[in-house]
C-alpha cells in the first residue's frame, strides 16, 4: 500500500503540492491527471525519493521495489534481448553466480531460487515484451546503437516492466509507441500483477488499462473510482454541486448583508443586524469552481478544390531502389478524414511523406491539384524548433510582411499567450512547443493536413480541442496516431498499410484493436484449424540451447547430491554430539532434492518443446 500523508512541495516559490493526502492499495492501477505543471511528474520524483518533502510523509511497505523509465538505454554493443534481461538485477546475479559457485550448498540455494523466479523462462518474457513494443526476433539480437532516441526509449520500457517493480511509475509512456505498442502496452498493463501509477493523457489507455484515477487540482490530491470517463463525470457532478450551493450560499449572504445596511443605524434593530453580521462571519465561504481556461486550435479554412484532390494510379514509392509501397491506387477528396493503420515498419511514415511531396514516386502516376496546398506535422518537427527563438520569432521568419499584433492573434488561436509569444521555445513545455509547429504546419491553410502523432506532449484538454478544430476544418486530414480516442472521433476512413500495400480496412477502430490484442475466448468454433507454423531454425536452434543448459543444471546438481549423499554417510555425524550439525546437512540435502526436481522438471519440458519442433510435419 502506498501512503501519501499530508504531503507538500514547492518549487521556486510556487507551491504544487499543498497538504495533500492519498492511498493507493496495493496491486491498483491509479491514472494520474491534471493540467499540465500542476506537479505531476514531481509527484513521481518525490514517491521515488529524488525530492525532499516540506511537510507530510510518504510510506510504501518494507522492501518494495520502485521502478520506472528514467531515461534511455545507452547506445552501447550490448543486444537489445540482453539489456531488458539485465533489469532484472536478483536473476542476473543469480546466474553469474551460479556459473563461479563451488559450494554445493550455496549451488542449492542459487539454483532453488532462480527456479522460484522462472529464470529459465526469463528470455521469453523478455522476447515477448520487446516484440509486443515492435521490435522483431532479429531486431532483438542487435546492439543498442542500431537504434535511434526513441526506440531506445521502448527498450528503456521493456526493461522496467520485465523486471516487475512493486510499484511501477509509468510517465507517458506512450509518447513513443505508435498505435500497435500503445494497444498491446494498455493489454500488458491491465493484467501487471503490482500497483501501477501512470501519468498519461491518452483517454483509451486510462479508460482500459487503470481502475481508479488520482487527480491532482488545486494542489490537492483525489482519488476517484473507475477509469477517465468516469472520473470526468463525477468531477462534472461534484462541480454542478459545488457551483449551485456557492450560488445559494452568495444569495443568502447578499440577504443577510443587505439587513445589516438597512438597519444597522437603526437602534430598534441594531441587535438583530449586529446578530446577522456574526452569522456572516462565521459562514465557511464556499468558493464556485473556477472556469477552467478554455484551450483552443484555431485552423485556417483553405478554398475548396475540385475533386480528388490526390488519385495514385499504380502507385509505387520508397527509398532510392527499395520500393516499401507499392501498386497504390487511391483517392483524396478534401472533406476525407483518413487515419492510416498497420504495425511499425509497414510503411505509414513513407506513404504519410510521399503524399506530402517529401518522398517521390519509383513507379505510377500521382495526380494533384496544381493549386493544392499541403500541411506536414511529425514529432521530430518540434524537436527541430530553433530552442533560442520565441514562437513569434519564428512566425516573423514565416511571415516577414505581416504585422505583429496578427501574428500574435495567431499565436493566440494555438493557445500561446502574450507571455509565451515572447518565452524562448527552450523555456517552453513540450505541449506548448506542439502548438507552435501545429501552427507552422497550418500558417498557409492547407488543403490537406497530414498529422503523425500530432497529440504527443498535448494535455487531455488540448486533445478535446484538437478533436474540434479537426471535426471544424475544411481541408482533408490524414493521421497517424497511438491516441484511439482521436481517431475515433476524426478519422471516418481507414487504410490499412501492410506487406508493401495500402488498401481500405472495411472494419472499425475497435474490430482493429481486436486484431491486434488477440480475440476474447470464446465457444470452440466448427471452423477447420490453421495449421500451426513450423518454428524458425533461430528458434530450433534457441530450444536446443535451453536443453543443453537445463541438462548441465540437472548435472551439477546432481553432482552436489552425490557430495551430500557421501556426506550422510559418514557414522561420525550420526554421534550424539553432532546432533545439530546432522539436522542441518539434512535441511540442506532436502532443499538440494527439492531444487533437483525443479531442475529435472524443466529439462523435460525443454525436451518436449524440441521434440515438438524437430518432429516432421503432419
Amino acid at each position: 500500500m502506498l501512503r501519501l500523508e499530508d504531503i507538500s512541495y514547492a518549487v521556486a516559490g510556487r507551491t504544487l503540492i499543498d497538504h495533500a493526502s492519498a492511498t493507493i492499495p496495493e496491486g491498483h492501477k491509479v491514472g494520474i491527471v491534471g493540467r499540465n505543471g500542476t506537479g505531476k511528474t514531481t509527484l513521481f520524483r518525490l514517491i521515488r525519493g529524488e525530492l525532499a518533502l516540506e511537510t507530510g510523509a510518504i510510506s510504501l511497505p518494507p522492501r518494495a521495489r520502485i521502478g520506472g523509465v528514467a531515461q534511455e538505454v545507452p547506445g552501447n554493443e550490448v543486444s537489445l534481448i540482453d539489456t531488458v534481461l539485465a533489469a532484472d538485477t536478483e536473476r542476473a546475479a543469480l546466474m553469474a553466480e551460479s556459473e563461479t559457485a563451488t559450494d554445493g550448498m550455496r549451488v542449492a540455494e542459487v539454483q532453488t531460487r532462480l527456479a522460484d523466479i522462472d529464470a529459465w523462462g526469463a528470455e521469453a518474457r523478455a522476447a515477448t515484451i520487446l516484440k509486443g513494443l515492435g521490435f522483431t526476433d532479429a531486431e532483438q539480437r542487435m546492439p543498442c546503437s542500431a537504434f535511434s532516441g526513441g526506440w531506445r526509449m521502448r527498450v528503456a520500457l521493456a526493461a522496467v516492466l520485465f523486471s516487475q517493480p512493486d510499484l511501477l511509475l509509468l510517465d507517458e509512456p506512450t509518447n513513443y509507441l505508435d498505435l500497435e505498442g500503445a494497444l498491446w502496452l494498455e493489454s500488458y498493463l491491465a493484467r501487471y500483477p503490482h500497483t501501477v501509477l501512470i501519468i498519461s493523457h491518452d483517454r483509451g489507455l486510462l479508460n482500459r488499462a487503470v481502475n481508479h484515477i488520482l487527480h491532482l487540482e488545486g494542489k490537492k490530491l483525489t482519488l476517484y473510482a473507475g477509469g477517465y470517463d468516469d472520473f470526468a463525470r463525477q468531477r462534472a457532478a461534484q462541480r454542478s454541486l459545488q457551483a449551485a450551493a456557492a450560488k445559494k450560499q452568495e444569495a443568502r449572504r447578499a440577504h443577510l448583508q443587505s439587513f445589516v445596511d438597512r438597519f444597522k443605524a437603526k437602534a430598534s434593530k441594531a441587535k438583530q443586524a449586529q446578530s446577522r453580521v456574526k452569522m456572516l462571519e462565521k459562514m465557511e465561504k464556499i468558493t464556485a469552481p473556477e472556469d477552467e481556461a478554455r484551450t483552443v486550435f484555431t485552423f485556417p479554412e483553405p478554398e475548396e478544390l475540385s475533386p480528388p484532390i490526390v488519385a495514385l494510379e499504380g502507385a509505387s514509392t520508397g527509398y532510392g531502389e527499395t520500393v516499401i509501397l507499392r501498386g497504390m491506387n487511391l483517392r483524396i477528396d478534401q472533406d476525407d478524414r483518413i487515419a492510416l493503420l498497420g504495425r511499425n515498419g509497414e510503411g505509414k511514415s513513407t506513404l504519410s511523406k510521399m503524399l506530402s511531396d517529401r518522398l517521390p514516386l519509383i513507379d505510377g502516376r500521382k495526380v494533384a491539384s496544381s493549386k493544392l496546398r499541403i500541411g506536414f506535422f511529425a514529432q521530430h518537427q518540434v524537436d527541430e524548433l530553433h530552442v533560442d527563438e520565441t514562437p513569434l520569432q519564428h512566425l516573423l521568419r514565416a511571415r516577414p510582411g505581416e504585422q505583429q499584433a496578427k501574428l500574435r492573434a495567431r499565436l493566440a488561436g494555438f493557445g500561446l499567450g502574450a507571455e509565451q509569444a515572447e518565452t524562448e521555445v527552450g523555456r517552453l513545455s513540450g505541449g506548448q512547443k506542439a502548438r507552435l509547429s501545429l501552427l507552422l504546419a497550418t500558417l498557409d491553410a492547407p488543403h490537406m493536413l497530414i498529422l503523425d502523432e500530432p497529440t504527443n506532449h498535448l494535455d487531455i484538454e488540448s486533445r478535446e480541442a484538437l478533436v474540434e478544430a479537426l471535426t471544424d476544418y475544411t481541408g482533408a486530414v490524414i493521421l497517424v496516431s497511438h491516441d484511439m480516442h482521436l481517431l475515433s472521433l476524426v478519422a471516418d476512413r481507414l487504410w490499412l498499410v501492410k506487406d508493401g500495400r495500402v488498401s481500405p480496412y472495411e472494419g472499425d477502430l475497435e474490430s482493429y484493436r481486436q486484431m491486434l490484442i488477440g480475440p476474447a475466448p470464446s465457444a470452440k468454433s466448427d471452423k477447420p484449424k490453421e495449421k500451426p507454423k513450423r518454428p524458425s531454425r533461430d528458434q530450433v536452434l534457441a530450444l536446443r540451447a535451453e536443453v543443453r543448459k537445463c541438462e548441465e543444471r540437472v548435472k551439477k546438481l546432481s553432482d552436489m547430491s552425490d557430495k551430500l549423499s557421501a556426506k550422510l554417510a559418514d557414522p561420525a555425524l550420526y554421534e550424539d554430539d553432532k546432533v545439530g550439525e546432522l539436522e542441518v546437512w539434512n535441511r540442506k540435502y532436502a532443499e538440494l532434492r527439492g531444487a533437483m526436481e525443479k531442475a529435472e522438471t524443466l529439462w523435460m519440458a525443454a525436451l518436449e518443446k524440441l521434440e515438438a519442433a524437430e518432429a516432421p510435419a503432419a
